[in-house]
């Protein structure tokens, strides 16, 4: 069994937190400023700041659970960012009450201005009003919440653990738990994300919608991790505990997930546009036009060709500080990704604009900045709370071992 000691968080998490939370207060006083004049464009842009920043720490909650379900030694080095991570939803439910003020008072989403004859509106009947949209977000935000409390109970008991057997049957707990959990949270994903932002276009859907999201904060999550194993791969304990095959296994998954994202939208695309139905085809036309044209072009070249043909490169994988760098690369990609899908999505106030108009405000840069800086704050802290690897995992030391291996 590891000593806790060893293996504490390095100090200087302490400073990157303390500086998040500077950039973030003054980026959210900021968007408070710009959403006093104009309400649905500050209410639009924390949308897509929520949507980014809670993708990071809904999909570690995906990624813990599969983690536990597959084994292998990229999770054990990976597994306590991933358990901080989780340790944030209760912040996102502080973020998403402006989101659902906005809905309350029928500041945001075009549907809410929407009259009752209309066909998509009848059809969904109080499914689709305000205040069963607000419960259903709240009570999302709680499944995500229950789950990740267990896992991190859990968690801490292996770490209490005084034997070999007795942090086996955690594992084992966790594992069980993960595999039929790790549906209901797909389940639970693909119903969030159409309420958040497939709903920004009341009359469109897709039935790839929840897989594209499952995968796409999969991705995100994955990406901002490897960034901060490369951070932390600097400093002990971890610059003992990392090595090239930890990084080999974790750009094998990004480049893996890029393909999935990738392949799904794809997907999407192709069935809507090869069905041809005005209904769903009003979704795209927009979006490959002019400004919305030229994003859509970025997302086919820099996030999936580009990261897919530099990660097929072994040693590119294999260098903690190259791979850092198109994981960030890619997260930032992941952005605009959601600014593309958010965008061009009806508006109540058109602001003069035609519908689906090429449009970007400040405050799509305050406001992710914002949700960013406190996120990472109180995930900073949440890191240094706990040794950086499960010291009683019993596989432990076989993966150390592995990932300092040729």
């Amino acid at each position: 069994m590891a000593e806790a000691q060893n293996y504490r968080a390095p100090q200087s998490l302490g400073h990157w937190g303390t500086v998040s939370l500077g950039i973030g207060a003054i980026a959210l006083i900021a968007w408070g400023i710009g959403t006093y004049f104009n309400v649905e464009q500050g209410l639009r842009s924390w949308i897509l700041g929520f949507i980014f920043w809670g993708g990071i720490a809904v999909g570690s909650l995906g990624l813990l659970m599969l983690q536990y379900l597959t084994g292998g030694a990229w999770g054990i080095v990976i597994r306590r960012p991933l358990e901080a991570g989780t340790r944030t939803l209760p912040l996102l439910i502080l973020f998403f009450i402006p989101i659902a003020v906005g809905v309350a008072t029928h500041s945001v989403y075009e549907w809410t201005h929407l009259p009752p004859t209309d066909p998509v509106m009848a059809q969904r009947g109080i499914f689709m009003t305000p205040w069963a949209w607000i419960l259903r977000g709240f009570i999302f935000l709680g499944i995500f919440l229950v789950m990740a409390l267990l896992l991190n109970k859990w968690s801490d008991n292996q770490d209490a653990s005084t034997s070999f057997d007795d942090s086996a049957k955690w594992l084992e707990k966790m594992s069980r738990f993960s595999g039929p959990t790790l549906v209901i949270y797909c389940l639970v994903v693909t119903f969030a994300t159409v309420d958040w932002v497939l709903s920004l276009d009341p009359h469109w859907f897709s039935t790839i919608w929840g897989l594209l999201y499952v995968v796409g904060w999969g991705l995100s999550c994955l990406c901002f991790m490897v960034a901060i194993l490369a951070c932390l791969i600097d400093h002990e304990p971890m610059k003992k505990v990392l090595g090239k095959r930890h990084f080999h296994d974790l750009g094998k998954l990004i480049l893996a997930l890029v393909m999935v994202w990738a392949y799904f939208s794809f997907a999407q695309y192709l069935v809507v546009w090869s069905g041809n139905i005005p209904e769903e085809t009003a979704y795209y036309i927009p979006r490959i036009k002019g400004g919305w044209g030229w994003i859509g072009a970025s997302l086919i070249f820099l996030h999936f060709a580009f990261p897919f043909l530099v990660l097929l490169q072994q040693d590119f994988k294999r260098h903690a500080k190259w791979l850092a760098g198109i994981a960030i690369f890619v997260l930032v990609m992941r952005i605009v990704d959601m600014f593309w899908q958010i965008g061009p999505s009806a508006r109540i106030n058109s602001l003069g604009l035609e519908a689906g108009a090429f449009y970007v405000s400040w405050l799509d840069l305050a406001a992710p900045i914002a949700i960013g800086g406190l996120w990472l704050w109180w995930f900073f802290g949440q890191l240094a709370k706990k040794p950086l690897v499960p010291i009683n995992d019993p596989y432990l030391e076989e993966a150390i071992e592995f990932g300092h291996g040729h």
